[in-house]
């Protein structure tokens, strides 16, 4: 799904637009319809306004591995890391980090355009390494929303000490589940990427960032092709 800084916004809409126009629908139905767009709707209002927030996020994997979410406004950049890899953008570079032969080696290359966001070019890096990112779980919303067959149940709980909105997605043969605090962040998700099982949990969330989020991860082999561009 493309990444983009009002896409997650733009959706949410469309999916209200959907859901409102289908003048065939029972009242019943067209109900259930509007209870899940306004759902998707506050979900992705809330992961837009993250986009524009300082935060860092850490992550709990399956067998006591971590992940992590940073990013920050002043200056802007973003990092995603995860067991093996990492991604960070910042205003001097793209660097994409990675296991070669058991080393790590990150590749460096040119900022985005000057009016990207960070945190959207991280996602999208972070997405084509199967990566969960808030982006990609709009997507799986929305197109649940859109699906008069799937069953959403709603709930609230708190996620990492924080309150939060949790939806359960069971649609046709596939099921996932998925948490988004009042901040924005991505709270939980358990489901399947790529065929693949997938499961993450919030562990902790902070209102600020260590600079050192956006270093190399140590010990890195370094291939710097911002000057030959290829």
């Amino acid at each position: 799904m493309p990444a983009a800084s009002t896409t997650l916004r733009t959706l949410a809409l469309s999916v209200v637009t959907l859901l409102t126009v289908t003048g065939c629908q029972a009242l019943e139905d067209a109900g259930r319809a509007m209870g899940r767009a306004d759902v998707v709707n506050d979900l992705a209002a809330r992961m837009d306004r993250a986009l524009e927030l300082t935060y860092s996020a850490e992550y709990q994997l399956p067998g006591g591995r971590t992940a992590s979410i940073a990013q920050s406004q002043d200056p802007a950049r973003s990092a995603y890391e995860w067991p093996g890899g990492k991604v960070t953008v910042t205003a001097e570079a793209t660097t994409r980090c990675g296991k070669d032969g058991g080393r790590t080696v990150c590749t460096i290359e040119a900022p985005p355009a000057a009016n990207s966001k960070p945190s959207v070019v991280v996602f999208a890096a972070a997405e084509r390494e199967g990566q969960v990112t808030p982006p990609m779980v709009m997507g799986l919303l929305t197109a649940a929303a859109l699906d008069s067959s799937a069953v959403i149940t709603q709930s609230d709980t708190t996620v990492a000490g924080l309150l939060a909105t949790c939806v359960d997605v069971r649609q046709n043969a596939d099921h996932f589940s998925a948490c988004v605090t009042g901040e924005g962040a991505l709270g939980s998700f358990t489901g399947q990427v790529d065929g693949q099982p997938v499961e993450l949990a919030l562990s902790r969330y902070q209102e600020q960032v260590d600079g050192a989020a956006f270093d190399l991860p140590p010990g890195a082999g370094v291939v710097d092709r911002r000057s030959t561009g290829s």
